[in-house]
């Protein structure tokens, strides 16, 4: 794969990436907020809306969206073009009659941790901006509503209390956390490829060839598969997601991870390690699975447009 192309997959999947958090943000900031709280509020998703719009009103359900877009963009753009230089890297160094094949399970792994973990380092800050814009609100002018601080005012109450390294919190279970995408992908190509073998299988005796391999999926497809594959990756990792919250919103005085597990324990029991989680599968599987379909239509987009961009020059030269 050519770097264009790397290029390429990097804008759709930052672009992708904006077009599923704007579409599910609200449950990405009632998840947050429900992750980082100790209080036994035990709300319905219908009844966290509720109280949200009548103390914050309609933005409160929309606080820290700039810095989770400015986020998204720069976490999937990087990863992309991590990914996919990984990826080429890891095809190159073949030899032989595998030297055009797909990535193996364990050589997607390693791209997918060599990627996941070049993105948390670099954007943990925004994820550190964001954490706290959600989970803080101050009273507005008029006394009737509360607003949450801006990215900039977050920015500087965090390196005010914590320093420049306060922009890092939570970088420790936020790199065990690179094991979910790992989780997600991994599971997403072997459901791919066991959807594909199966429809080959019972194909009609006969049939027109169509598109092969990723082509061949549907957006239906790609949708039912991101969220199915983002589901598994969540519910199997949420623990430290919960932890990583909170590191990252300092709503809760921790130490270090390990104490934050134990104080979670001995403070909430097993379900505080668990807050949120029903918000939290629902936004991250309708997420991956509207950032697939974009992202794909996207990137044929963006390629369709530069290969005849491409072609025009080629013409103009001949």
């Amino acid at each position: 794969m050519s770097i264009s192309d790397s290029a390429i997959h990097a804008l759709a999947g930052a672009a992708g990436g904006c077009v599923s958090m704007a579409l599910t943000y609200p449950l990405v900031n009632l998840s947050t907020r429900a992750a980082v709280s100790s209080k036994k509020e035990d709300l319905s998703l219908h009844q966290a809306i509720v109280k949200t719009v009548k103390d914050q009103g309609i933005g409160g359900l929309y606080s820290g969206l700039g810095s989770s877009l400015f986020g998204i963009t720069m976490s999937n753009g990087v990863y992309y073009a991590a990914y996919e230089e990984t990826r080429a890297w890891l095809i190159k160094r073949r030899k032989g009659p595998a030297a055009n094949s797909a990535l193996t399970t364990g050589e997607g792994i390693v791209a997918g941790l060599i990627a996941g973990s070049i993105c948390t380092i670099v954007t943990n800050p925004i994820w550190v901006v964001q954490a706290y814009q959600s989970t803080r609100a101050v009273a507005s002018a008029d006394g009737e509503k509360k607003v949450g601080p801006s990215a900039l005012e977050s920015f500087k109450s965090i390196v005010k209390q914590d320093g420049i390294k306060g922009l890092w919190r939570g970088i420790g279970p936020a790199l065990i956390l690179v094991i979910n995408p790992v989780i997600q992908y991994t599971t997403f190509e072997r459901m791919v490829s066991a959807l594909l073998t199966w429809r080959a299988d019972h194909a009609p005796a006969g049939a027109k060839a169509g598109p092969t391999g990723r082509s061949a999926l549907t957006d239906r497809d790609l949708f039912l598969l991101g969220a199915l594959s983002k589901l598994i990756a969540t519910g199997s990792s949420y623990p430290i997601l919960v932890v990583k919250s909170r590191l990252q919103a300092a709503t809760h005085k921790y130490s270090s991870s390990l104490k934050a597990i134990i104080q979670i324990l001995k403070t909430e029991g097993i379900s505080g390690l668990y807050s949120g989680l029903g918000p939290k599968l629902l936004q991250s599987a309708l997420t991956a699975a509207f950032l697939f379909v974009a992202q794909r239509r996207i990137y044929e987009a963006v390629k369709g447009l530069v290969t005849a961009a491409a072609s025009k020059r080629a013409a103009v030269r001949a």
